[in-house]
């Protein structure tokens, strides 16, 4: 009696789900570049300087507060007056300090300030001091680096 082999089938593996997972993590990657980029405001005019350079690393706990030509602040998506974002300021302090204990609370926070050229230095010292009130003491300015001049 002649035993009859069974033909192997070729089992292959369902890629679905990798596919499906990959383009989620594009998706996903997309929207983060989108939030990275939605902190900086095209309406500001940064200063030039030689003396201008990338950070090293990126700062892990950070606010950027932005101040137009006229003085008026943006911070998270709104103009606020000067007033108006102390209070505000207030709120990420009670936030820094009840959820980045590890990280010193507010005190572990850095501001980047990001000024519009035309504005006057006196007015980006009063952001610095009022930051200072509120109880945040690091502080980055952002600058355009400038080639120099041979």
């Amino acid at each position: 009696m002649k035993i009859k082999k069974k033909k192997r089938e070729m089992l292959e593996g369902d890629l679905t789900p990798m596919i499906d997972m990959t383009f989620q993590l594009i998706a996903f990657f997309m929207v983060l570049i989108n939030f990275t980029q939605a902190d900086q405001n095209k309406k500001i005019q940064l200063p030039q300087s030689e003396l201008a350079k990338p950070p090293e690393i990126p700062f892990e706990n950070a606010i950027t507060l932005q101040m137009y030509q006229d003085g008026l602040a943006y911070f998270d998506g709104n103009d606020y007056t000067f007033d108006a974002l102390r209070q505000r300021l207030v709120v990420e302090k009670q936030i820094a300090d009840d959820f980045k204990t590890d990280a010193g609370g507010a005190k572990g926070v850095t501001v980047i300030i990001r000024g519009d050229g035309r504005v006057a230095t006196g007015k980006v010292q009063e952001m610095i001091k009022l930051c200072q009130d509120v109880g945040f003491e690091k502080f980055a300015l952002r600058a355009k680096e400038e080639a120099p001049n041979n």
